[in-house]
């Protein structure tokens, strides 16, 4: 078995076209400034095994960022967060929703059943001389199987 890593990406960043809060969605970690608006970007974090795996097979958690950007610049400045948060819960209801991502994954690991859980991080960035307000979930997926052991 591999790692459908373009079939769970996208997983990901549909729920976030979906949600209907974006004016762009990238399915990479953005090293321009992004565009005016709510923006997401969806990107791989890490890979690692999980220690309770199979006895012939390596199970694996996969986690991805799901990173939340608008200006600093945007009036009223009260609203910046609001917006954000309502973005995010929409995504996390989306991703415990959607527990296996259609059939993708095992499930999204939401309590940290194999390491970190499904977290949000608030945040700024700086990108292309601008600073930008930033929410960053953390949304780890277990996948079942995917490298078998051999003696």
């Amino acid at each position: 078995m591999t790692l459908n890593a373009t079939g769970i990406l996208d997983a990901a960043v549909s729920h976030a076209m979906a949600s209907g809060h974006f004016e762009h969605v990238n399915g990479h970690e953005p090293q321009n400034a992004p565009s005016l608006g709510l923006t997401a970007a969806v990107w791989v974090d890490s890979v690692q095994p999980v220690r309770a795996s199979g006895l012939d097979s390596t199970t694996v958690r996969l986690t991805l960022n799901v990173r939340l950007y608008t200006s600093t610049q945007s009036d009223p400045p009260d609203a910046i967060d609001p917006a954000l948060m309502t973005a995010v819960d929409d995504l996390c209801a989306a991703y415990v929703g959607d527990f296996t991502l259609g059939g993708l994954v095992r499930n999204v690991d939401i309590l940290g059943a194999h390491g970190q859980p499904l977290l949000v991080r608030a945040g700024y960035v700086q990108q292309s001389g601008a600073i930008y307000r930033v929410m960053t979930i953390t949304l780890p997926v277990i996948v079942n199987d995917l490298w078998e052991q051999e003696p």
